[in-house]
């Protein structure tokens, strides 16, 4: 008979319940509940002293006076009914109300602004900015509708000379600032010394771009290292000046690399045949107490050591010639030498094609070719001229 006793069953009477009823002889039990006006349904038997059956909530009193009359054990199985909905609310009243106090605190709370991130230049010392925002009453803790990410933005703008720009943004419970610096423009220094524009290296030339000075080259040409491409002068015949040639002569350049590699491998492999020798180490000296004389004419010696003991193991070992992969070779040996070319390449030279070849022998020869298009035009200083050429 559990449960029974935490709750008043006056004050519960629609309700359900579904009993188990063990006795000796369970119909004297029923017969008694039907002289008391026990309403009874769904009779079932379990066995020769085991039934089950529905009763109302509110004659659970009488059947317990019953059951201690006959010695009949009472088990209720199941309840139903709004009466036990009710009991139920009641003790999970406080779960539920603690429930909806965590969810109102948490809304509450994210009303509210608890960290501010500052995102700033190196000339913009977020402490700075963060004494600032203390001033417009902006600090963790400071609630969301007070805060106008417009305004602080314009406050933070016209209160200091050194932003160029800033951004004020609310992510949750986190006020975001970015502000970028404001930097002064760089000075522009004029390079007026007379120069020629020379090629830095050999190209074929594709395009000519010059501001200032006359190109002596075309498209089509053929350039070597050194040769002048944009003469640092400029004017008609009658007066012709000079001047600090600039430019762009955009080239195809070659740029090349090789290496030569062995195709078959020489490899030391072990026969399985090996030899221990045992010793201790005694300050430095080794006594053997076992040690057998090592006949391998090439050999792998192993040695390992624990405290005082150590072993000596001597592996016979043979040359073997590994046939290699020609093919395979070239290609890994290509690809090596076109990555090393391309990390020794400045950005601004856009590769094009690639070509490898081989010479095939005893040992290949691979060569790897790497067409790029780059501005080859470099400053050349014209010395012992004047400014005026007529």
């Amino acid at each position: 008979m559990r449960g029974t006793d935490k709750f008043t069953f006056k004050n519960y009477k629609n309700g359900i319940i579904l009993i188990e009823i063990q006795s000796l002889i369970p119909e004297k039990f029923i017969n008694l509940m039907w002289k008391n006006d026990v309403y009874i349904k769904n009779i079932k038997k379990k066995s020769i002293t085991t039934m089950t059956m529905e009763i109302n909530l509110r004659d659970y009193g009488k059947i317990e006076n019953i059951a201690k009359k006959t010695e009949t054990r009472i088990k209720i199985i199941k309840r139903r009914g709004i009466t036990f909905f009710i009991i139920k609310l009641k003790r999970k009243i406080t779960l539920a109300a603690g429930v909806i106090l965590f969810v109102v605190t948490i809304y509450y709370l994210s009303t509210f602004i608890w960290s501010i991130k500052i995102d700033s230049d190196e000339g913009l010392p977020p402490y700075i900015i963060r004494q600032q925002l203390k001033s417009y009453g902006i600090r963790p803790g400071t609630s969301k509708d007070k805060i106008n990410v417009y305004k602080i933005e314009q406050d933070l703008m016209k209160n200091n000379d050194d932003i160029m720009w800033v951004k004020v943004r609310l992510q949750g419970s986190e006020l975001n600032i970015s502000a970028v610096e404001k930097k002064s423009p760089p000075n522009i220094v004029t390079d007026n010394t007379p120069c020629n524009l020379v090629a830095k290296r050999d190209g074929k030339v594709l395009r000519v771009y010059t501001t200032l000075g006359t190109p002596i080259v075309k498209v089509g040409d053929e350039v070597k290292k050194g040769q002048m491409l944009v003469k640092g002068e400029q004017g008609l015949e009658s007066s012709i000046y000079s001047v600090h040639a600039t430019g762009y002569v955009i080239c195809r350049t070659i740029y090349e690399d090789s290496a030569v590699v062995k195709i078959d491998n020489v490899k030391n492999i072990r026969t399985g045949k090996k030899i221990d020798n045992y010793y201790i180490n005694l300050g430095g000296k080794k006594l053997y107490f076992k040690k057998d004389n090592n006949k391998f004419n090439k050999y792998d010696k192993i040695e390992e050591s624990k405290f005082i003991f150590g072993r000596e193991t001597y592996f016979e070992v043979k040359k073997v010639v590994v046939k290699g992969n020609a093919q395979a070779v070239v290609k890994d040996t290509g690809e090596k030498l076109y990555k090393n070319i391309c990390s020794n390449l400045d950005k601004s030279i856009k590769v094009v094609d690639k070509t490898v070849t081989y010479e095939a022998g005893e040992s290949y020869k691979v060569k790897v070719q790497v067409m790029a298009e780059e501005n080859i035009a470099v400053s050349d200083e014209v010395k012992g001229e004047g400014q005026q050429l007529n």
